[in-house]
């Protein structure tokens, strides 16, 4: 067992990329070292949105989800770069391979960030704190990528160390030191406390960590569920999941089809049977935790000849919604009206839905983006009537039925 084995037996490190878009294009660039850079949308378009900012952007007040016409005002030399997902992955996998030869147990998290449990190391490899040492250097020499680390005895307290210092931190934080080092801090910026929940919490009159950590068990199970009873242990340094191993896992395809009893040519009853297949690929995406970033399209005609047809997606998609406004945009593409006999639909290239999500969407910042000014205006009326003056509502989801199949196809078009 590693040397600085805390009484839970466990020693596990949280390896938590630094700006890590902004720095895989610095690394592959070196004439950005050292220069303000974001990745965001298209640089020409004004409502573009930040995804996230080297520390030299950092340092003009640039984060994550401000839009780029607000980020040029504070450093117009910034440098912006387009998101380029494909390149984020490849680096990804490496960093957790290159994990992987320390430990055989490692779980990526996301795309850039991921645990490792090296209480089982070998003692050669050195006191906890060596081994996170070379971590960084070997990250750093071999994909000059910055990351901070954090050590401890859980998942929980080893992901709390690694946001204290960055970037090119690393921090202990052992179940001793809850009570002085979190208890002081408000319960929303504990990590698994987001928003809502911080509302919530504050209803009942919970503020710190601490209040967290003392409240009675029933009331958080009646005000969270058994999520209550999870973000209470926590608070009191209490996390008893695993490292999981199988998280790097990958995954192939998802698919649905089905077959007629008769050769159909109805264009209402074909595209009532794509939203089926569609949901349904959409809610084993979910149960998955997965997003695709191809989709495929079958279709069996009354000869029995068969086709598929595939679309490269621009941002990779789960909702079933989705899925169906792009299955239908292939079938209208290449749909000759022959009588069918079975279609079906398949998403292709596969990976976990928080390996390609950070802080913001890296796939929705266009979509945020046309939301800027409603928001803005959503904003000054809140400032100056309060904030229940108005709210961003919900669409609700309207179930497709035949009497608008013609207004739907002709908004695929």
């Amino acid at each position: 067992m590693n040397q600085w084995a805390p009484k839970s037996g466990r020693v596990i490190l949280h390896v938590d990329m630094n700006s890590f878009f902004a720095s895989v294009e610095i690394a592959n660039d070196q004439s950005l070292k050292g220069k303000p850079v974001v990745v965001a949308g298209n640089e020409k378009e004004r409502r573009g949105i930040i995804v996230t900012a080297s520390y030299e952007a950092r340092a003009f007040g640039i984060r994550a989800t401000m839009p780029l016409w607000e980020a040029r005002k504070k450093c117009p030399e910034m440098i912006v770069k387009t998101p380029n997902h494909e390149t984020y992955r490849k680096v990804s996998r490496q960093i957790f391979e290159k994990l992987g030869s320390i430990s055989p147990k490692v779980e990526v998290a996301s795309i850039d960030e991921g645990y490792i449990d090296i209480t089982d190391c070998d003692p050669n490899l050195g006191h906890p704190i060596e081994i996170a040492e070379m971590i960084q250097s070997m990250l750093l020499d071999e994909l000059d990528l910055p990351c901070s680390i954090g050590i401890g005895p859980n998942k929980f307290l080893a992901k709390t160390a690694s946001d204290m210092k960055k970037p090119l931190g690393i921090t202990v934080l052992r179940k001793r030191d809850v009570p002085t080092i979190l208890w002081p801090r408000k319960v929303g910026e504990m990590n698994g406390v987001g928003n809502k929940t911080e509302e919530k919490l504050n209803g009942i009159g919970i503020y710190t960590i601490e209040d967290l950590a003392k409240c009675q068990e029933d009331k958080l199970h009646e005000l969270l569920g058994i999520n209550g009873i999870s973000l209470r242990n926590k608070a009191n340094g209490i996390d008893e999941r695993e490292v999981d191993p199988s998280r790097m896992l990958s995954y192939k395809t998802i698919g649905h089809s089905t077959t007629f009893s008769i050769d159909l040519f109805e264009e209402p009853i074909i595209v009532e049977k794509f939203e089926s297949l569609s949901l349904r690929v959409g809610e084993k995406l979910k149960k998955k935790g997965l997003v695709a970033d191809t989709l495929t399209i079958t279709m069996r005609f009354g000869d029995r000849k068969t086709i598929n047809r595939s679309k490269k997606l621009t941002a990779p998609i789960q909702e079933g919604k989705d899925i169906f406004r792009e299955a239908i945009e292939l079938w209208k593409k290449h749909w000759n009206g022959e009588a069918l006999r079975l279609i079906g639909v398949t998403a292709s290239q596969l990976n976990p839905k928080d390996e390609v999500s950070k802080q913001l969407d890296l796939f929705s910042f266009e979509k945020d983006a046309k939301q800027e000014p409603l928001i803005e205006t959503l904003h000054k009326l809140q400032s100056k009537f309060g904030k229940d003056v108005i709210g961003l509502g919900r669409q609700k989801k309207r179930k497709i039925d035949r009497n608008n199949i013609l207004d739907i196809l002709k908004s695929t078009e």
